[in-house]
């Protein structure tokens, strides 16, 4: 049994993460949308979606005065990152010419259309990176249990997570360059895909995280 929130911070896909957690929780699991830092620091376990502009966030997340307290929740409890949840872990981002980010991390967020040929052609690539794409595992983490190696999630994004430690890195996407679409330590995992738009191989992946007690041991 467990009490998942939810981050609510105005912005990101929540109605489409909740169905999906709801969908695949256990009848004794409660979930809960809030942004009560109060219910959020209560909580057994934390996902932090979003999308949008890193600026955009960043603000939001200081309205709500959601800043340490998001913190606090990756350092001290199971944490599952999503979109932009991932990206504003790291230090700083590329967005709207440089915005500071939550630091939970060293590394920042880089534009797509800074490393990519962009156009038409068959060697090029459009920004944003959306559809389907493979995840590479990197690392073996209790999240990827009973999903193969080379499984596609479902991208919409037009930044990347650049970590300067690479043993965060937890799984790989190529997307002209090769970028960290997952990265994981100790009790926190977050994925730049998404896992509730992903179809069964998403599903499977909030299934693990609602059992994942938060560490990295594979059973």
């Amino acid at each position: 049994m467990s009490n998942i929130a939810i981050i609510d911070y105005g912005m990101g896909n929540l109605y489409s993460v909740a169905k999906a957690v709801e969908y695949v929780a256990g009848s004794k699991d409660t979930i809960i949308v809030t942004s009560n830092a109060d219910e959020i620091a209560a909580s057994d376990k934390v996902i932090f979606p979003g999308q949008g502009a890193a600026k955009d966030c960043m603000s939001a997340l200081q309205q709500y005065d959601l800043q340490s307290t998001i913190i606090d929740a990756a350092n001290q409890k199971p944490f599952l990152g999503i979109c932009m949840g991932m990206q504003v872990l790291m230090q700083m981002s590329e967005e709207n010419n440089g915005v500071d980010c939550l630091g939970v991390y060293k590394g920042s967020v880089k534009y797509f259309g800074n490393h990519l040929t962009i156009g038409s052609g068959d060697n090029s690539y459009k920004v944003p990176h959306m559809g389907w794409n493979c995840i590479e595992q990197q690392q073996s983490h209790p999240l990827w249990k009973d999903i193969s190696e080379s499984s596609y999630f479902y991208f919409v994004h037009s930044y990347f997570v650049a970590a300067e430690n690479e043993s965060l890195i937890a799984g790989t996407t190529n997307y002209g360059p090769t970028f960290a679409s997952v990265i994981a330590q100790d009790n926190v995992f977050a994925m730049q895909c998404h896992p509730e738009k992903s179809s069964q191989v998403g599903l499977q992946l909030l299934k693990n995280f609602i059992h994942w007690d938060g560490s990295n041991t594979v059973n």
